[in-house]
């Protein structure tokens, strides 16, 4: 009687789930390659429309920068040439500045030699005794007097400065002789007419007639002035100023624009000859 064989000696089939769960992996796998490279093409566009969906955001908010600011710039004007007249850089010419304002018409040297010949014993333009920077010359006659003090005098100077300018002319008289009028006597008088007569200043001219009857004048015109007045402590003393004192305004603009030191020196020569016909 043969033996049947037991269940051990039999092999055993393989399973059949497993054979059948492969392709459904490799499916799976080929699906996801292919999604794969559907989300992640043009920039990860489709991803990004599909996350939000999901609940993500894969497009962070960019700061808006502001606009950039746009500068005009001004286009500069076009140089243009312009024509200077001479006379706008010409030298100035003090000579002429007597057509807009009071001047000397004479140095002080020029001035002290006139009243020389005139007979008024004026000494030479000379520094000053005082030590300052000032020039002068004067003159001086004693009539009358009481020991070491004059009781008929008459005084005069004029002062200014090394090149000799004109700064002022002064005098006083003591106990000046009379006529029975009351009129100064022509010895005195003499002094006033020569200095009144050389600025050459008409105007003026008319308080030669208040000086020789021992009144008080004050007068000024075009920065010029003029005094003789009695003095406080003494009624027998008369002191005369003449003094040309810019006013402020357009008399210190004319004094400054003829003041030839306020203007540079002339160019040589050869290098004026080098600047253009207008400069020259």
């Amino acid at each position: 009687m043969a033996t049947q064989p037991s269940g051990l000696d039999m092999k055993t089939p393989p399973r059949r789930r497993k054979r059948r769960a492969a392709p459904w992996l490799m499916l799976a796998l080929s699906i996801s390659l292919v999604a794969g490279t559907v989300l992640l093409s043009n920039d990860m566009r489709h991803l990004r429309a599909l996350t939000p969906l999901l609940g993500y955001d894969l497009n962070p908010q960019k700061v808006q920068q502001p606009p950039p600011q746009v500068v005009e710039v001004a286009t500069p004007a076009p140089l243009q040439s312009i024509k200077i007249p001479p006379r706008l850089i010409d030298v100035a010419q003090p000579e002429l500045a007597g057509n807009f304002l009071r001047t000397w018409r004479m140095s002080g040297p020029d001035m002290c030699e006139t009243l020389r010949k005139a007979g008024i014993e004026m000494t030479t333009w000379r520094a000053s005794a005082m030590g300052s920077s000032a020039y002068e010359c004067s003159f001086q006659e004693v009539y009358k007097e009481d020991g070491e003090r004059p009781l008929s005098s008459v005084f005069l100077i004029i002062r200014g400065d090394r090149k000799g300018a004109i700064s002022n002319m002064r005098a006083k008289i003591v106990g000046p002789v009379t006529d029975s009028a009351g009129r100064l006597d022509p010895s005195f008088m003499r002094v006033f007419e020569t200095v009144l007569a050389q600025p050459h200043w008409p105007d003026l001219h008319d308080a030669l007639s208040a000086i020789r009857e021992l009144k008080d004048v004050r007068a000024e015109g075009f920065g010029a002035s003029i005094f003789f007045s009695r003095e406080f402590s003494s009624e027998n003393s008369f002191n005369f100023i003449l003094t040309i004192k810019a006013a402020p305004g357009p008399q210190t603009r004319t004094r400054a624009y003829f003041s030839t030191g306020r203007w540079m020196p002339a160019p040589d020569k050869e290098v004026s000859e080098a600047l253009p016909p207008i400069f020259r």
